[in-house]
């Protein structure tokens, strides 16, 4: 086996390439580790979710009833008073789903430490390259 200073140029560069590919074959199984883990806390957040607002439909058909209720009691027509509560809570839900379409975007399911990684990465190998 060749000590470290007597390897010839094609020797180290085989070397260079070879541990290039290793190292990009670690940043492709770092990247799939972490999107699994990504995936995973979204599937775990939606659930999440999904059994609070399975809960919360029945309070909010109990909130607004009252709320129709009042206006009925103001002195509004039946019909009138349930328009009036559903639009509202029609443009309400439909202000809270635009909000969370936008903040649900891919810069929050980016693989943030696997960019930075392969950023590095591909500095050292232009280091090496020279």
């Amino acid at each position: 086996m060749n000590s470290r200073s007597d390897r010839s140029i094609p020797e180290l560069f085989s070397d260079a390439v070879g541990q290039l590919a290793k190292l990009i074959g670690n940043e492709f199984a770092l990247a799939r580790a972490e999107l699994f883990v990504k995936a995973g806390q979204a599937g775990r957040a939606a659930a999440i979710m999904g059994a609070g607002a399975l809960i919360m439909i029945p309070a909010l058909v109990m909130l607004l009833t009252a709320v129709a209720s009042a206006l009925m009691h103001a002195g509004l027509s039946d019909p009138v008073a349930y328009l009036i509560t559903g639009a509202s809570a029609a443009m309400i839900s439909a202000l809270l789903i635009m909000v969370g379409i936008n903040r649900l975007s891919g810069d929050a399911l980016k693989p943030t430490a696997t960019m930075d990684e392969i950023e590095r990465d591909k500095a050292a190998a232009r280091e090496m390259v020279r």
